[in-house]
Parts: structure tokens; C-alpha cells; sequence
């Protein structure tokens, strides 16, 4: 087995990665750090998210670093905050036993003064994004005149992000005789200019292509209706009720009204977005690796430079377009040799996403039910023995309460006392997945066809609703306001249209009084919520009725146009 003293990582570096249980070198940390410690030609390689990127060239920069000189040497640029955190972080970790060296990340959002005082006391290695790197050279704060190496991050990541004039304008400030190292998980033609431009006989090392995708990642689909997504997110998750996991939206605020729905009904939620401060950000990022927060919520952008172990599951609830993005999300559990899962909620408008991802990623989607309400109910139910089975019990901070809790009890048995137990914990589930339906999402033709107020059988009522388009609000949004409103995702819904102002919907006529009673209760993004009638509906015709309509319009068209033929011969007539 190959060891990094073997790649020729000297014995300060050595202990400090054993401490953090680095034993055997992943490809790219083989094929680059031996090429980096000997060699001054310039280095292109192609690795995957969660391939040991970070110590491939953490670790040569490090060793070759000259601790007496206290200017920069070396620059790291990488296109998120969250990154460079984490990769500052992890570059400390590694020169821990190395004495008198000094590392500093560099990002918008924090005060630049602060970041200007740590480089006048003298800094060797800097870890910045392009925006903040650039200001920091146009203030003169940041001198690069004698870098002698340059890794770029992430690279395509950064130019699909719009930094390519940052890059040019950092790279331009740098030495002729510098070493440059391009590290990306595509080559795009802006990686290729860049690289053109920049570098000159580059090495180029190629590692975990998109088709080696990890073998103990299991990847399950799916197939839900688009209004069904948000219950089956959730089902998911009820039905994992051990998952650590990410999930993945496809824009800022798709993330952030997922994670509001998910934090309002309970769930150990929260989500990381462009919006929060830099201190919200990190706060967010340090619960989810302590796992004090179990799901999070996030954009492909925002989850850059999250490096977290153990993750179990990553959860695709948008679909990226490009296949790599897929596999870049994938890697993100089963790290370090374990087992995870990677879930995508699709519809039947994904089946050519799905199969693109399928081969150019080298993998195939295992179909998957929805999990019903019971087996979720039974999950939930064995979760909970286990971990009163497994409880530690401190006998010395209860003796002093135990005798008045026997007395109170005393008068149940055993079998009632377990009952209530369970009752008081479980109740949520037992209520909420009451008589629920199977989620599908093949429609069936008499559904599609069948007329208003009678839908599987079930009459149906309208409402008009006092938000629309201009709210914001989706068709999920009505559903989840009707499931919260009668605090059950069971009930038949019909039609459900947006206006700018208003939505008109229908609901099972069953549940009418109740609707209208509990709506009051219920607000949506701060909104009151107000019912009125759907005369929109009435109104509205359905295609028959419109194409009737049009024959009665041409009918009376063509009447008019006989009766006015027929005035006009008339006055012909008169003049004669």
C-alpha cells in the first residue's frame, strides 16, 4: 500500500495527516503530489468533487512554502466562501506541526480591514475568492509580485460563475515564472482559454471521470406528479428517520421555500442560500457538520466547499441539467469507503434527464415506491423503541423524582403504560399518514377526464383565495395550505388555478365547513389568508362549450351579415 512518505511528503506533514486519519494516497493526491514536489511545470488535472483535491496540492504548496519569508507565495483561488473556508481550514490542519508558517482565506462578506491587518502582519499562503482577492490587489493591500505558485480551484466552477474577468485580472499581477495548477471537473472552452492563456506544456492528470462513479452509491428514482414532489420529499424523509443528508433545489428560492414548508412542519431543516450573512452562512454549515441539523437544503453554488463525512443520503428534488452535476451531488455521501444513497424525485417530463445521467454516469436508477403512510408509521414507531432501548439511564438525576412518578402511575398496567407511551410520541405520524394515499405519477385517463364536482368518485367544491402570481404562490403552495388548513395530505383536491391576485381551487365537499372554519388559522409568507366563491369557474368553459360558443358567434355573424344584404337591396329598390 502506498503511503505519502512514499510520494515524498516530509515527516511534519506526514503526522499531522495520520492524526486525521489519512493512510492510503486517493489517485489524484498519487499522481500529483510527486509531479508537484519535483517539478515546476505547469499542472492541469480533472478530478471530481470529494477526490482529496485539496491535499493533492495543499501539501506540496505547504512543504515548499519558505517559512522566513513572510510574503505571499502561494494564492488558492476557488469560487465560494464556504470553499475557501474550508479549504484554508483544511490546509492549517495539515501544516499543523510545520512552525511558522501562516495561511489566510479572503471572501466578501466579512470586514476587509480585518483581513487587511492579518496580511501586513505577514502571510504566506492565501486562500481567497476572486472578488475579494481583487479588491485587495486594487488597494494594494495584496502584492502577488513574488508567487511562485497558482492553483485555481474549482476552475470551472469559477467561470460558469462569471469570474473570468477577476481571473485575468488577479492572474495578470502574478509572475511570468510562476507554477499555475488548474484544477476542475470539466473542461469547458472558458477552462481551455483560461489554461491557453495562462499556461504553457502543462502536465494534464485525469482522474474519477464521470463514469467512475462510486460503487457503494446506491441510486434510487422516484416517479412522483410534479404537484406531488413536496409529499414525497417528505415521505422520504419521515420514512429515513436516521438520514443526514442534502437536498438539492435548483434555484434560491426553490431552496428557501423548501426549507421554510420543512423548518414549519417540524423538521430538523434549515437551509444555506446567497441571501444570509456571511455569519448566518457559517453558523448554518457548523450545526449540519456537528449534525445538529440533520437535513439541509441548498443550491449546486452554496454547497461548494461543504466537506462533510457520513452523509447518508443526497436527495435530488430539481434535476440539474448537466449529468456531471449529478454525479458532483452523488459524491457527496459514501465517502471513505461507506455506503450511501442517492435519491431522485422525478416526473414522466425527466424520463431523457434521467437516462443521460444514467449513461453518461455509468450508473443505473433503482424504481422506488413512495413509502405509505404505515411504512412509515412502522419505521418511525421501531426508531423510537430503539432509542429508549438504547437510553442511558443517569440513576442519581431521577432517584430524587422516581417515587412520586411511580405513585402517579401506579394505577396503570404495564401494556396501558406502554400504549400511552408510545401514543404521546407517536401521534404526530399516526395522524398525519391516517388513511393516506399512495403517491403515483401516472394519472389515470378517467381522472383526467373527469368533469368538476365529481373526481374518483367525490364531489367537489370551490374557493377563490386571496393570493396569486404576485405572492408568488404555486400550485404546492395551495395544496400544502389545504393539507395544513385540514391537517391531512389525504384530501381529494380538484383544479387549481393562478391569477395575479387570486387562485381558484376545488376540495373534496366533505371537508368544506372545516376548511372554512380552520383557513383562519393559516397564513401564507406573513399573508392573511381570505376565501370567496369561484365564480371564475362557472364562467370558464370548457373546450366544447367554447367551440358551441364560437358556432352561436359565426352563426349570428353570418345572420347579421344576411340581414344587412338584405337592407341594402331594399334601399336599392327605393331608389329605382
Amino acid at each position: 500500500m502506498t503511503k505519502f512518505k512514499e510520494l515524498g511528503v516530509n515527516k511534519d506533514l506526514c503526522k499531522a495527516i495520520e492524526e486525521l486519519g489519512f493512510k492510503k494516497p486517493t489517485e489524484v493526491q498519487k499522481e500529483s503530489i510527486p509531479f508537484l514536489l519535483t517539478e515546476s511545470k505547469d499542472l492541469i488535472s480533472l478530478a471530481q468533487t470529494g477526490t482529496g483535491k485539496t491535499a493533492a496540492f495543499g501539501l506540496p504548496a505547504i512543504q515548499q512554502v519558505d517559512v522566513e519569508n513572510k510574503n505571499v507565495q502561494v494564492i488558492i483561488l476557488c469560487p465560494t466562501r464556504e470553499l475557501c473556508v474550508q479549504i484554508c481550514k483544511d490546509l492549517e490542519s495539515y501544516s499543523k506541526y510545520v512552525k511558522g508558517i501562516k495561511l489566510l482565506s479572503v471572501y466578501g462578506g466579512t470586514n476587509i480591514e480585518t483581513q487587511i491587518k492579518s496580511l501586513k502582519k505577514g502571510v504566506q499562503i492565501v486562500v481567497g475568492t476572486p472578488g475579494r482577492t481583487k479588491d485587495l490587489l486594487k488597494r494594494k493591500n495584496l502584492k502577488l509580485e513574488i508567487v511562485n505558485k497558482v492553483i485555481l480551484d474549482e476552475a470551472d466552477e469559477m467561470l460558469s460563475m462569471g469570474f473570468k474577468d477577476d481571473l485575468d485580472f488577479i492572474l495578470d499581477k502574478t509572475s511570468s515564472n510562476r507554477q499555475t495548477m488548474l484544477f476542475s471537473a470539466t473542461i469547458s472552452k472558458e477552462v481551455k482559454s483560461i489554461s491557453k492563456k495562462y499556461m504553457s506544456d502543462a502536465k494534464e492528470i485525469t482522474v474519477s471521470k464521470i463514469n467512475s462513479t462510486a460503487k457503494n452509491i446506491e441510486h434510487h428514482i422516484y416517479n412522483v406528479s410534479s404537484r406531488n414532489k413536496y409529499e414525497a420529499l417528505k415521505r422520504i424523509a419521515d420514512f429515513n428517520p436516521n438520514i443526514y443528508g442534502i437536498v438539492f433545489c435548483r434555484t434560491k428560492r426553490h431552496t428557501k421555500d423548501i426549507a421554510n414548508k420543512f423548518m414549519a412542519e417540524g423538521y430538523n431543516a434549515d437551509a444555506i442560500h446567497g441571501d444570509l450573512s456571511q455569519n448566518q452562512r457559517d453558523e448554518v454549515m457548523q450545526r449540519f457538520r456537528d449534525k445538529s441539523l440533520q437535513i439541509l437544503i441548498a443550491t449546486d453554488v452554496a454547497a461548494r466547499g461543504l466537506d462533510v463525512d457520513n452523509i447518508t443520503h443526497v436527495i435530488n428534488y430539481s434535476l440539474p441539467d448537466d449529468p456531471e452535476v449529478y454525479v458532483h451531488r452523488s459524491g457527496r455521501t459514501a465517502r471513505a469507503g461507506k455506503s450511501g444513497i442517492s435519491i431522485a424525485i422525478s416526473n414522466e417530463s425527466e424520463r431523457r434527464k434521467i437516462k443521460s445521467i444514467e449513461k453518461k454516469g455509468g450508473i443505473k436508477f433503482i424504481p422506488k415506491e413512495v413509502p405509505t403512510g404505515n411504512e412509515i408509521c412502522s419505521n418511525q414507531l421501531y426508531k423510537l423503541i430503539d432509542k429508549i432501548e438504547n437510553v442511558d439511564v443517569d440513576e442519581e438525576q431521577i432517584k430524587p423524582f422516581l417515587d412520586n412518578i411511580y405513585k402517579k402511575l401506579e394505577w396503570l398496567s404495564r401494556e396501558e403504560l406502554i400504549k400511552r407511551f408510545v401514543s404521546a410520541e407517536f401521534n404526530r405520524f399516526l395522524k398525519y399518514y391516517k388513511e393516506s394515499n399512495k403517491l403515483t405519477s401516472k394519472r389515470s385517463r378517467d381522472k383526467r377526464s373527469s368533469k368538476r364536482g365529481d373526481r374518483n368518485g367525490k364531489s367537489l367544491t370551490g374557493f377563490s383565495i386571496n393570493i396569486g402570481r404576485k405572492h408568488r404562490a404555486t400550485p404546492l403552495d395551495i395544496i400544502s395550505i389545504v393539507n395544513r388548513a385540514l391537517k391531512s395530505n389525504s384530501i381529494e383536491i380538484g383544479k387549481i388555478e393562478l391569477s395575479r391576485h387570486q387562485t381558484f381551487f376545488e376540495i373534496d365537499q366533505d371537508y368544506k365547513e372545516d376548511f372554512i372554519k380552520n383557513i383562519k388559522k393559516i397564513d401564507f409568507k406573513g399573508n392573511d389568508l381570505v376565501l370567496g366563491e369561484p365564480s371564475h369557474f362557472e364562467q370558464k368553459p370548457s373546450k366544447s362549450n367554447r367551440g358551441n360558443r364560437r358556432d352561436r358567434r359565426n352563426t349570428s355573424k353570418r345572420s347579421a351579415s344576411r340581414n344587412s344584404s338584405k337592407k341594402r337591396k331594399k334601399k336599392k329598390s327605393r331608389f329605382r
